[in-house]
C-alpha cells in the first residue's frame, strides 16, 4: 500500500488510474469541527485522551495481526456489473473488487473457513456475502464516484455553492437564473475562498461550461452567469451501473443501478438531456458537449455528461421557445 498527498489541482491521469483518490472536506462545518477538537485538547480531558492514543493504535493493530492470508472467493462475481463505456474503467473495476475481497477478509472470523483439494493440495478460502458487496457499493458511491467525476473534488465544492447561492439570490431577488450575474469578489466573501484558489476554479468551470463569463466594461473584468442547473446536487456521489446483491443481470445498459427497490439508489445523473443551444446572432452552431476525465486534461478519456442550465438570453431555455 502506498499513500501519497499532493496540493495540486490536477493530479496525473496515470496516478488517478491506479489510486483511491480522498480529499480533505475544506468546509466551514468541517473547520468549527476541527477548532473544537484543537481547543478540547488544551483541557484535562484533552490531556487524558492524548495519554489513551497509544493504547488505541496498540488494538487496532493487535486486531489486523489477528487476520490470517486466506483465499477469498467471490461466488456473486460473475452477475456484478461496472461501467464499460471507458478504457480507464478497466483499472477502476479492478479496484471495485478488491474492495469487495477486502471487506470479505477483513471479516474472515465471521466467516466459515472452506478448504478443496486440487493437484494436490489443500487451499483455503472464504467466500464474500451479500452484506460485503452492499458495504463495497456504498464505498464506491462515494470514492470510485468522486473519481470519475468530470470535475475535480474542490471544483465540484464550488459549483455547488455557487449552485446554492444563485438559487437563493434568484429567490430572494425574484429574477431568472439567466438574469443574475456575479463577480469573483462576491464568491471570496460567499466561499472565504483566496483569489487564487477562486480564479482557477471558475476558470475550469467556464471551460467546461458550466459557468459563462461576460466581459464587463473595459478593464473592469467578468462578471458570469451560472449555466449549470443542480442536476445530481441532492443526491451525493454514484457510481452507474453498480448492481445489488442478487441482481440477475450482466448488462449494466439493460438494468442499470437504482432503478428498482432491488437496487441501490442512485446518485448524481451521470447524463444530462443535452447541451444548450448556441448564442443567437453570434454563431449558428451549437456548441459540442464537453466531455472530460476527473483529471480535466483535455487529451483524457471522456467521463460523463452534466446537462447545462438553458435559461436567459445567452442559452434560450427550450420551454421559451
Amino acid at each position: 500500500m502506498r499513500f501519497l498527498t499532493t496540493t495540486a489541482i490536477d493530479i496525473d491521469e496515470e496516478l488517478m488510474n491506479r489510486c483511491l483518490v480522498l480529499t480533505v472536506d475544506e468546509s466551514r462545518e468541517q473547520t468549527r469541527a476541527i477548532h473544537a477538537l484543537q481547543r478540547s485538547r488544551q483541557t484535562l480531558e484533552g490531556l487524558l485522551a492524548e495519554t489513551d492514543r497509544a493504547a488505541v493504535m496498540a488494538l487496532h493493530r493487535h486486531a489486523q495481526e489477528l487476520l490470517e492470508p486466506v483465499a477469498v472467493v467471490n461466488p456473486f462475481a460473475q452477475r456484478l456489473t461496472f461501467l464499460d463505456d471507458k478504457t480507464r474503467t478497466r483499472r477502476d473495476h479492478m479496484k471495485y473488487l478488491t474492495l469487495i475481497r477486502a471487506i470479505a477478509l477483513l471479516h474472515q472470523h465471521q466467516r466459515q473457513v472452506r478448504t478443496i483439494e486440487h493437484r494436490g493440495r489443500q487451499l483455503r478460502y472464504i467466500e464474500v456475502t451479500e452484506s460485503d458487496i452492499t458495504l463495497a457499493n456504498g464505498l464506491a458511491h462515494e470514492v470510485l464516484g468522486r473519481t470519475l467525476d468530470e470535475l475535480p473534488p474542490q471544483t465540484r465544492n464550488l459549483l455547488s455553492r455557487i449552485h446554492r447561492w444563485v438559487t437563493d439570490e434568484c429567490e430572494r431577488l425574484a429574477l431568472r437564473r439567466a438574469d443574475l450575474r456575479f463577480t469573483r469578489r462576491q464568491m471570496r466573501s460567499v466561499t472565504g475562498w483566496g483569489d487564487t484558489q477562486l480564479k482557477v476554479h471558475l476558470s475550469r468551470l467556464a471551460e467546461m461550461e458550466y459557468v459563462l463569463a461576460h466581459r464587463m466594461k473595459a478593464g473592469q473584468g467578468n462578471e458570469y452567469e451560472l449555466l449549470y442547473d443542480g442536476e445530481g446536487e441532492n443526491g451525493g456521489r454514484f457510481v452507474m451501473g453498480l448492481a445489488a446483491p442478487g441482481a440477475q443481470t450482466h448488462d449494466y445498459d439493460a438494468q442499470r443501478s437504482g432503478q428498482n427497490g432491488a437496487r441501490s439508489v442512485p446518485g448524481r445523473g451521470a447524463v444530462g438531456a443535452r447541451s444548450a443551444g448556441g448564442r443567437e446572432g453570434q454563431s449558428g452552431a451549437k456548441p459540442r458537449p464537453v466531455l472530460r476525465s476527473g483529471d480535466d486534461r483535455p487529451d483524457a478519456p471522456e467521463t460523463h455528461l452534466l446537462g447545462l442550465n438553458g435559461g436567459g438570453a445567452s442559452y434560450p431555455h427550450p420551454a421559451a421557445a
